[in-house]
């Protein structure tokens, strides 16, 4: 058995969605996790922020407008009269749901609920369409088996164990789909993976039923070397292993959710990312090992603060960091990189919802200094302890760019480099020149 997760790309519209068959009409049996319809998220989001500030009348245009889009999906998807009322009849069980949510109080647990429904529609939509031509399908509700624990994290013993009773209602089936993103929590309410989460799905399926491949079909055919958008002429790279993807992934590459490569990794599965635009295209592998040492790619993550932590106390003192490590644990608040001198310790974040009171109690131990608007350029591939001339290359790329801080040893697949924002542009080139030109 294999999984294919498909992104909001490729069910954005009826067409794409037809052209989701011929990639899942085949003898083997496989799971399709699909996503929301390109936008749809975005667009409960933003109806769901009317619903907060009781802003009932725009929800209602929001939900109108959002119906209106879906309606003339399903316009173009179905040709038969008794799969298009069917279709039909969806829609309006489903938006009738969301508008009674304008009679009384909303609430973070509604929110949720209304989050969820692109992908029930996005699913059933594509479960309706195989019908219609002739396709058998089961439709598995993601609902009764993806769950989340009270720390926020997934539930894989529950996952594994539930995936397979739900599996067990049903004839053998060479096509099950099921939702993306969408889970319970502990305490069985609806709730979600976050941003990304269909990729987390599917490998917690694939980890969960121990499949032969999990693959990522998206817009793009691969992870590129370096940032399309920025850097010209750019290529898929053809194999990762899953600590090199995990790095890319984790510092900005789009195309893979960051933390969906662990369950895979955990039970050895490849992951494969494809294109559903070019599906010819061969895309990448993501494996357990890779041969050689070399550059693998590069990518970077913006919005990024550096906190300079300075104290004299800190020369030849025991206790000093983990004072320091105590405050971002506190706040929840994780350190993507970290250096040290004899009297100071810089490390950066991402998140600065508790930036102010982390500071506040940093000067209660130390001198601090906050630096914003950086981004963080991760050079990733394979640099074990024995590898001579990397860091030469790396920085003989970089001679001409200001460099804010430097992370290198703590792994062997990524050397990190913190800049100002306004000079990411220029680094990537730079490192694409050095790097990669040969």
């Amino acid at each position: 058995m294999k999984v294919l997760k498909f992104g909001g790309t490729s069910v954005g519209s009826a067409d794409r969605i037809k052209n989701l068959v011929p990639l899942v009409n085949s003898p083997e049996p496989k799971i399709v996790v699909l996503s929301a319809m390109s936008g749809t998220t975005n667009n409960l989001v933003e109806i769901a922020q009317s619903f907060y500030s009781g802003n009932q009348q725009n929800a209602k245009q929001q939900l109108d407008l959002l119906e209106s889009k879906y309606q003339d999906v399903i316009r173009r998807l179905y040709t038969k009269e008794e799969f298009y009322i069917q279709a039909k009849e969806l829609l309006r069980t489903h938006f009738d749901y969301m508008h009674a949510f304008r009679m009384d109080i909303f609430t973070p647990n509604e929110e949720k609920a209304i989050l969820a429904q692109g992908e029930l529609l996005s699913t059933a939509l594509f479960h309706y369409h195989l019908s219609e031509l002739g396709i058998p399908s089961v439709l598995l509700p993601a609902l009764n088996f993806m769950r989340i624990g009270e720390d926020e994290e997934p539930d894989l013993n529950y996952i594994e164990e539930n995936i397979r009773l739900e599996l067990d209602k049903y004839p053998p089936a060479t096509i099950y789909i099921t939702q993306g993103y969408i889970c319970r929590n502990a305490f069985g309410q609806s709730d979600n993976l976050k941003r990304g989460g269909s990729d987390y799905t599917a490998t917690l399926i694939g980890a969960a039923l121990r499949v032969e491949e999990i693959q990522i079909w998206t817009d793009i055919d691969g992870m590129h070397n370096n940032d399309p958008r920025i850097v010209e002429k750019t290529y898929p790279v053809t194999e990762l292993s899953f600590d090199e993807a995990a790095e890319l992934a984790y510092f900005g590459a789009k195309i893979l959710h960051p933390t969906c490569v662990l369950p895979a990794q955990q039970r050895r599965i490849p992951v494969r990312l494809l294109n559903t635009m070019q599906p010819q295209a061969k895309g990448t592998l993501i494996s357990e090992t890779v041969s050689g040492e070399r550059f693998t790619a590069v990518a970077a993550k913006d919005g990024i603060t550096a906190i300079k932590i300075k104290s004299g106390r800190m020369l030849l003192a025991y206790g000093f960091l983990r004072a320091v490590f105590e405050v971002f644990e506190r706040y929840k608040t994780p350190i993507d990189m970290i250096t040290t001198s004899e009297v100071a310790v810089s490390v950066t974040i991402d998140q600065i919802k508790n930036l102010d009171v982390i500071v506040n109690e940093l000067q209660e131990i130390a001198t601090v200094e906050v630096d914003k608007d950086l981004s963080i350029v991760c050079i990733v591939g394979s640099f074990s302890a024995g590898t001579e001339g990397s860091a030469l290359k790396i920085f003989e790329s970089l001679r001409s760019v200001p460099i804010r801080m430097i992370s290198y040893g703590g792994s062997e697949y990524n050397v990190s480099i913190l800049v100002k924002t306004e000079h990411k542009k220029q680094t990537l080139l730079a490192l694409n020149d050095g790097l990669f030109q040969n």
